[in-house]
């Protein structure tokens, strides 16, 4: 399964879903589900903004973890 980090950067930046919502001009509901990981798919304009904004690397946004396995 793919989680998504988005919580995490944004407790590291301490940061709220709306505030990440208008920096990268992203509907707001988007930033939830990414921040619940209930997100289905992800459109590659949104992670390159998300990559943009904390100058990071996809590998810091998503990560693979094989099923049954909880981090």
């Amino acid at each position: 399964m793919i989680r998504v980090k988005v919580s995490e950067l944004l407790g590291k930046h301490k940061m709220s879903r709306k505030d990440l919502s208008i920096a990268i001009g992203v509907r707001p509901n988007t930033i939830g589900d990414l921040y619940n990981e209930k997100i289905r798919k992800i459109d590659i304009c949104v992670l390159n903004n998300l990559c943009k904004f904390f100058s990071c690397n996809v590998e810091d946004i998503l990560e693979y973890v094989e099923d049954g396995d909880k981090e």
